[in-house]
C-alpha cells in the first residue's frame, strides 16, 4: 500500500481524501516506476477535481500532473532511464493512468527528463506543466522570433512568469500585465520590459502607447474570456493570439478577423488525452531543453508555498483563492 490523495466524486476541495491506496502494478514495457518526492499543483488539478466527467479519468481519482522523484524500476523497453535516476515530468492521470498526489506512480518514459542537478525535488516538481505550456504556446503555436514584441497576460502567474523568461531568451521584447506593485517588481526581475497594472490602466491603450500604435506581434492569454477579447485589439494585423483557456461562447471575433490574426489554442494535456506518442516525446524533449537552461541559470520557476501531501485540499484552496506569485508544491515524505 502507499499514501495518496484521491477523490471518488467531483466537487470542492472537500472531496479530497488522504489515505492508503494500492501500490502500482509492475511497470508496463514503456513505463517507469517513480518514487515521488514532490508534486506540483496546477489550476487544471482543481478543474479536474471540480468536473471530473469532462476528463478521461478512472475512479477513485488520484489527481496531479507534475512530479519529481527517483526511478525505482523500469519496463523492458526502457533504455534511457535506470533505477536511481532523479527525474521530473508532467503526466495527467488520464486513460487509466494515475496522478502524482501519491508516493509512487507509473510514468510513460516519453514524458520523462532528468532532473536538473541544481534544483531540489520541490523546485523541479513545480516546473514541468508551466514549462511545457509556455514553450508550446510561444515556440509551437506563435512561432516566436527575435525582435518581436510579446504581450503576456498575468506575468506573475505560473505560466506567465515562465513565458516571460522564454520570450526574453528568444530575443523578444515583453509587455506583461500584473495586479500589484509587488508582482510588477517580480516580473521586472525576470526580464519584462514593460509592466501594466490592469487594475489602474487600460491595457489596450497602454500597449498601443508603448508600441507607437502598432500593436504587439504575439499576445498570450493565460486568464480567460475577457482578457482574450482584449487581446484582439492589442495585436498588430497578421499577428498571433494564443490562449490556454476555452473562449466564451459570446466572444466577438470581428476584430480578430479584420486584423487577419492567427489564433491558436495551447493545451498541454492533448498528447496524453489522445495517446499521441510523438507529441509525448516532444514534451519530454522540451523538459530536457529547459533543464539545460535551468542548469545555466537562465530559467527559473518560482515557488510560492509548499504543503505536506496530507494538506492537498488546503493547498488547492490556497491556489484557487490567493492566486499566489509562483507555484504551489506538495512535499511527499515517506
Amino acid at each position: 500500500m502507499m499514501k495518496a490523495v484521491y477523490f471518488e466524486k467531483g466537487g470542492t476541495s472537500e472531496v479530497l481524501q488522504f489515505g492508503e491506496r494500492n501500490f502500482p502494478e509492475p511497470c508496463g514495457e514503456n513505463q517507469v516506476l517513480v518514487s515521488i518526492k514532490a508534486a506540483g499543483i496546477n489550476p487544471v488539478d482543481c478543474k479536474i477535481r471540480a468536473a471530473p466527467d469532462r476528463f478521461p479519468v478512472s475512479y477513485p481519482v488520484i489527481p496531479g500532473c507534475d512530479g519529481a522523484g527517483i526511478v525505482e524500476a523500469v519496463g523492458n523497453n526502457v533504455k534511457t532511464f535506470k533505477p536511481g535516476d532523479s527525474i521530473y515530468f508532467s503526466q495527467p492521470g488520464f486513460n487509466r493512468r494515475q496522478g502524482t498526489y501519491a508516493e509512487y506512480v507509473h510514468v510513460d518514459q516519453a514524458l520523462l527528463a532528468k532532473k536538473p542537478e541544481s534544483l531540489s525535488y520541490q523546485q523541479a516538481a513545480a516546473a514541468p506543466l508551466v514549462l511545457i505550456t509556455a514553450w508550446e504556446a510561444l515556440h509551437g503555436r506563435a512561432r516566436i522570433s527575435a525582435g518581436q514584441t510579446v504581450l503576456i497576460h498575468a506575468g506573475a502567474g505560473g505560466v506567465g512568469h515562465v513565458a516571460i523568461q522564454l520570450a526574453k531568451l528568444a530575443g523578444a521584447h515583453v509587455i506583461t500585465t500584473v495586479s500589484s506593485d509587488e508582482k510588477a517588481e517580480f516580473v521586472k526581475r525576470l526580464g519584462a520590459d514593460k509592466t501594466i497594472n490592469y487594475k489602474l490602466e487600460n491595457v489596450s491603450e497602454a500597449v498601443m502607447r508603448w508600441t507607437d500604435d502598432s500593436g504587439v506581434d504575439i499576445a498570450l492569454d493565460t486568464v480567460g474570456p475577457s482578457v482574450l477579447q482584449n487581446c484582439f485589439s492589442c495585436v498588430k494585423p497578421y499577428g498571433d493570439v494564443v490562449t490556454i483557456l476555452q473562449p466564451a461562447a459570446d466572444t466577438d471575433w470581428r476584430e480578430a478577423r479584420l486584423r487577419n490574426l492567427r489564433f491558436s489554442f495551447e493545451l498541454m494535456l492533448t498528447p496524453v488525452m489522445l495517446e499521441l506518442d510523438s507529441a509525448m516525446q516532444l514534451q519530454g524533449e522540451i523538459l530536457r531543453r529547459c533543464a539545460i537552461l535551468m542548469e545555466e541559470g537562465k530559467l527559473t520557476v518560482e515557488i510560492a508555498k509548499t504543503f505536506d501531501l496530507a494538506e492537498a485540499a488546503v493547498a488547492q484552496d490556497y491556489l484557487e483563492k490567493q492566486h499566489p506569485l509562483g507555484k504551489v508544491v506538495l512535499i511527499i515524505e515517506k
